[in-house]
This record gives C-alpha cells, sequence and structure tokens, in this order.
C-alpha cells in the first residue's frame, strides 16, 4: 500500500491538484513558450488544438499566459513563505532561548509590524516601485513573517520549559543536540502547516493586487492582471476571465485543504 493511500481523501485530492498545477507550471512553459508574443491578426481567436484556451485580445497565446503565471505565482509564493519561515522561526527559537532584553525587543518589533494590516505592508512597497518583483516579495515576506515568529516563540518556549531539555542540558548536550532532538521534531509540523496556509495567502495577495493595478505590471503573465485585461471581452470570450479564476481557485483549494498535520507525543 503506498503513503497517498494512506492518506485522508482531501490529503490525497490536495496533493493531486497541486501535482496537476505544478505540471502546468513547470510542462506548460515548455509547450507554449512565449507568453508575451502578440498576433492581432488573431484576436480573441476560438480555442484549437494547438491553442486549447484560444488567444487573447492581442492574439497572445492565453494557455502560455497561464502556464507563466501559474510558475510566477507559485515560485514567487514558495519564495515569499520560505523568507518568512527561516526569518521568523529563526528570531523566534532566538527570542525564546535568549529571553531577558532579546525577548522584549524582538516583542517590540513583532508588535510594531503586527499592528498594521498585511496587505497594507505589500501596498506600501509595491507603490514605491510600481509592482516590482523585488518590491513585492519584499513585502509579502515582511508581512508573513510575524506569524511565524510568534507561534514558533510560543513553541519554543514550551519545549525549553520541558523536563526532556532539563536533562539534556544536564547531561552536557549543546545546542545544536537540543535543537535537532526537541525542538526541530516539535516545531516542523507546525511550521508546514502554516507554509501552506501561507502559500495561500501569498498567492492570492499577489492576485489582489494584480487585479487593483498596483501589482506586476504588463505585459508580464499574472493571474490577477490576467484577470483585469480580461475584463472589458467578457462578454465575447468569458474563458479570458475563467482561465485564471479557475486556476487561482483550484490551488487556493489545494493548499487549504493540506489541512494541519498531527503531532504524535
Amino acid at each position: 500500500m503506498t503513503y497517498l493511500a494512506l492518506l485522508p481523501w482531501h490529503r490525497r485530492l490536495a496533493w493531486l491538484l497541486l501535482g496537476l498545477i505544478v505540471l502546468l507550471a513547470v510542462a506548460g512553459p515548455w509547450l507554449w513558450p512565449d507568453p508575451a508574443r502578440q498576433d492581432l491578426m488573431q484576436f480573441l481567436a476560438s480555442p484549437s488544438l494547438a491553442e486549447p484556451l484560444g488567444r487573447d485580445q492581442l492574439g497572445r497565446s492565453v494557455m502560455a499566459r497561464v502556464a507563466s503565471a501559474t510558475r510566477l505565482s507559485l515560485g514567487l509564493a514558495a519564495l515569499c513563505v520560505l523568507s518568512a519561515a527561516l526569518l521568523g522561526g529563526l528570531l523566534g527559537v532566538l527570542s525564546a532561548w535568549r529571553g531577558g532584553l532579546t525577548d522584549t525587543v524582538l516583542r517590540g518589533v513583532a508588535d510594531g509590524v503586527l499592528a498594521l494590516p498585511g496587505l497594507l505592508i505589500v501596498l506600501i512597497f509595491s507603490a514605491m516601485a510600481k509592482g516590482g518583483f523585488i518590491t513585492l516579495y519584499l513585502g509579502l515576506a515582511l508581512a508573513q513573517w510575524v506569524e511565524y515568529f510568534r507561534m514558533t516563540r510560543a513553541r519554543s518556549r514550551l519545549v525549553l520549559a520541558s523536563p526532556h531539555v532539563e536533562a539534556s542540558r544536564l547531561l552536557g548536550f549543546g545546542p545544536g543536540y537540543i535543537v535537532r532532538r526537541h525542538l526541530w521534531p516539535e516545531l516542523s509540523p507546525m511550521l508546514l502547516t502554516m507554509a501552506s496556509f501561507g502559500m495561500a495567502t501569498a498567492i492570492l495577495a499577489l492576485s489582489t493586487l494584480g487585479y487593483v493595478g498596483v501589482g506586476l505590471q504588463p505585459p508580464a503573465a499574472e493571474l490577477g492582471l490576467m484577470m483585469t485585461e480580461a475584463l472589458p471581452h467578457y462578454s465575447e470570450a468569458p474563458r479570458l476571465v475563467l482561465a485564471p479564476v479557475a486556476v487561482l481557485a483550484l490551488t487556493l483549494a489545494a493548499l487549504v485543504l493540506l489541512r494541519p498535520l498531527e503531532v504524535k507525543r
């Protein structure tokens, strides 16, 4: 019996959806390599075998743009979540380990960032450089690191105060052993679960910014931006809007279906 067969149905469905979406993001740009190429003679061309989703109002391949936008969204979201988890996780462990002034300063910084809505932080960074890739990455990562910091700090304080860690210290084991043997097994399921929801949040925020026109700018292929560009032609070619909406909805559904993992004690 395979590992997937042992998983609950919702996780099997989630991994299946994620696999299809990742396949689209990886293989799509190889099959449809040029999302920016225009051919005005094929204005709103209907779907065909070569172009399963047809062409948009500028004669660009919708399939190529959806695949490129999916790769961009997944890549940027993964980079933001990885950065936020590393920064927040390391600072959370440091705060719990050192305590005292270090804990006070880090909690003060986290509370200050937490006072601002996450989307507002991203909007501020996006406005600074008109939706540049680097500023979007920085904004999304800075908006998420506080969650990892608070959760990691709270969990680490409990673990570090446990009898198991006290026994390890009395036996002379160093910080590396304590982190590897006690902290990581307790923190990893929580961090992985937070990462799945963080990916969903980042993808949705990126699409929202693109939809309202303050995210990535044309001719970039991005899901929210594709929806905005296709809205004027919805009555003629609804597939232009439905394609990015479907990819976004399926991606978010798959990430949300990866429910929290149970920690065996």
